[in-house]
């Protein structure tokens, strides 16, 4: 992918995200139903774990399971604010881009993207990065906002909206925000090596008189069990779907973890400020913990 096709990156950087959105704002019922569904579809232990837009580490305690977990985001201020609360051991923290992803293939035995894909110009592009980075039979966990939901169908049939949520396209209903039809994710996901599998339909009552009016802990059981319906019908806002990594890996030479974002080089020395490129020379900054992969610090001609 050139630089001239690159898509544009949503990028939170510096965003109070986390207490505008999550903290304190009315959304522990989206809190407790999505971890519901983690747990349903994610296994508990593993090996290495990739958390793709993994922001301010907000699902990263359910994760106790895996021997190390990467949390990789484009934001370097979330991925701050992530490792103040988890630290550094067992956890390993990333600024890259999601179309350029700085690790070796088949590194990762279980990945997650979750509230992440909506944000993406080019969902088949970052499927694909995903995989690339994924071991054979991997476990996969995706989120994706759901543009045939019962909202979104309803004004559409009272004409209050221009786009069909039956349209396979996606749609962008703000910039850098799209809403997915289910049958459009499968397919990408197919498409990218990621065979889809159990799917889970999720916050079905995210309507905020009703969030006011019944009690979480309610909506919450209520959810749990309109969940198991994912497999039969999709109309809910927010969709789960375990994935595996299917087709024939390309593996790196043993020890190898890093990838260079520039050159593709898989031997990265290094170093007490970051890693060093064999390849193409360019150096990759680690600063306050975190490996700098957005751009390099240093760039040397072989």
């Amino acid at each position: 992918m050139t630089d001239r096709q690159m898509p544009e990156i949503c990028d939170y950087e510096g965003s109070t995200y986390r207490t505008d959105f999550w903290e304190g704002q009315g959304r522990d019922y989206e809190d407790r139903v999505e971890r519901i569904a983690i747990r349903r579809l994610l296994p508990p232990s593993g090996r290495r774990l990739l958390d793709v837009g993994a922001g301010f580490g907000r699902y990263t305690d359910m994760f106790g399971g895996y021997q190390q977990v990467v949390l990789l985001d484009y934001s370097r201020s979330q991925l701050e604010a992530a490792r103040s609360r988890f630290g550094d051991e067992r956890f390993l923290y990333v600024a890259a881009d999601v179309y350029r992803m700085p690790f070796a293939p088949g590194v990762f035995d279980a990945a997650v993207m979750i509230r992440v894909l909506h944000h993406m110009q080019q969902p088949p592009a970052a499927l694909g990065q995903v995989r690339g980075v994924m071991s054979q039979g991997g476990t996969f966990l995706l989120e994706f906002a759901n543009k045939r939901n019962l909202k979104s169908i309803a004004r559409w049939l009272l004409r209050r909206q221009t786009w069909s949520p039956f349209d396979l396209a996606p749609v962008e209903f703000v910039k850098l925000n799209y809403d997915f039809h289910p049958v459009y994710v499968r397919r990408a996901l197919a498409d990218a090596g990621l065979t889809p599998g159990r799917m889970l339909t999720v916050s079905h009552y995210r309507f905020e008189p009703l969030k006011r009016a019944v009690p979480t802990g309610v909506l919450v059981t209520l959810d749990s069990m309109a969940q198991l319906t994912g497999g039969l019908w999709q109309l809910s806002p927010s969709v789960f779907v375990r994935c595996q990594a299917a087709g024939q890996d390309q593996p790196a030479p043993a020890g190898a973890f890093w990838r260079c974002p520039e050159c593709g080089s898989l031997i990265l020395d290094e170093t007490p400020d970051g890693l060093t490129c064999r390849g193409c020379r360019s150096t990759w900054g680690r600063v306050n913990g975190i490996y700098d992969f957005k751009e390099p610090v240093k760039r040397d001609k072989p």
